[in-house]
């Protein structure tokens, strides 16, 4: 047994770990790799007004929303009343957010913060 395979387990093992969890993909409440955490980095996306109050129930339980705004990018004026609104709500809870992609914003909960500038090698 190498120094790898009694670290991480035999490689028969991880793939057998890695096939649950892709078939598991569809339960949300299901993380067959780990056991329960305290926080999460959740996904949501943004497609109507419910969606804000649904952002701001995960903040305030201080989890980290990974927001997709594809769908609401359609409609620019209101895309930016919501996240005018999630920026002020953010704000409010000493929380932090940033825009990590055209389509994926990132916000975090109270007492943490995005480093928006990188290091340079």
């Amino acid at each position: 047994m190498g120094l790898f395979e009694s670290i991480f387990g035999s490689p028969r093992q991880a793939v057998g770990n890695l096939d649950d969890a892709m078939n598991s993909l569809e339960d949300e409440d299901v993380d067959v790799v780990h056991g329960p955490a305290e926080y999460y980095v959740k996904p949501i996306s943004l497609e109507s007004e419910g969606d804000l109050t649904t952002v701001q129930e995960e903040l305030q339980s201080k989890n980290v929303v990974l927001l997709s705004v594809a769908s609401a990018s359609r409609n620019p004026t209101q895309l930016k009343e919501h996240l005018s609104r999630l920026s002020g709500f953010t704000q409010s809870i000493n929380g932090d957010i940033a825009r990590i992609s055209e389509d994926k914003i990132l916000i975090t909960p109270s007492n943490m913060k995005i480093a928006k500038t990188s290091k340079k090698a």
